[in-house]
């Protein structure tokens, strides 16, 4: 936990910083986009893939983005989590670190293609096997639409015999105005030799843009009761229950 906490504070003071090294290397011509982003971010409860992965407590979230011209991209996202070290799992890791890179092109008018690899690391992480996962993926989006099919290159999240599992979604974006945008989602995690803990998740979204910041409201749920966590045996809960998810997010 500390030290996610100290990695927020290193990138706000750093991201903070970049406007003023802007505006001192010249303000007679307006300095060309970066390609290089950080974002700060705060959630009632971290939901991935519909199952909460904080035990339906807040959690702190950080990111670090770099997108060149050609279409190439690369990344780092971390975020408090409990699942790992709570029951029935007691595996030790409390921060999840994505890294991330990949490829995305327009390869038609208003056809845009992403793939890449993605891998999600728990430091310290006591599972057997390792709650480590490693996927590939493959998104096409036209107009407000999107539809991503994710595959597991390794075992998911700690559930033996899964590789080769695969996450299927399909999302859109709603411009709705006065800086409103209306997220709607749905997606279907299979779990390879694992009946019972494939299930469909489904989100509503709406967030606002206000002051340099995205404030979101969502409506996130699924259809199992497969995951279950807690502090304790006797204080198991529903991770994958419906819940209002509140976040407040900033990118420098």
């Amino acid at each position: 936990m500390k030290t996610l906490v100290y990695a927020l504070l290193a990138l706000a003071l750093v991201s903070s910083a970049l406007p003023a090294h802007a505006e001192e290397a010249g303000a007679a011509a307006a300095p060309a986009a970066s390609p290089l982003s950080f974002n700060l971010g705060l959630v009632s409860e971290y939901r991935y893939r519909g199952i909460a992965q904080s035990r339906l407590q807040p959690a702190l979230q950080a990111g670090v983005d770099y997108a060149a011209a050609s279409g190439f991209y690369l990344g780092a996202w971390g975020s408090t989590i409990q699942w790992i070290k709570d029951e029935p799992y007691k595996g030790g890791a409390n921060v999840e670190i994505d890294l991330y890179g990949g490829y995305k092109t327009e390869v038609a008018k208003g056809l845009t293609l992403d793939v890449g690899v993605l891998s999600y690391v728990y430091p310290s992480n006591k599972l057997d096997p390792s709650a480590n996962t490693t996927e590939i993926y493959a998104a096409a989006s036209f107009g407000p639409l999107t539809a991503k099919y994710s595959h597991s290159l390794s075992n998911l999240f700690g559930t033996a015999d899964s590789k080769g599992s695969g996450y299927l979604d399909v999302s859109a974006s709603f411009e709705l105005g006065e800086g409103f945008t209306l997220t709607p989602h749905i997606g279907y995690q299979k779990v390879r030799n694992n009946s019972a803990g494939s299930y469909t998740d489904y989100a509503l979204t709406l967030n606002k843009d206000y002051a340099g910041f995205s404030f979101g409201a969502a409506v996130i749920g699924t259809d199992t009761e497969a995951y279950q966590g807690g502090a304790s045996p006797d204080a198991l809960k529903n991770l994958g229950r419906t819940a209002l998810v509140l976040s407040v997010k900033k990118t420098f």
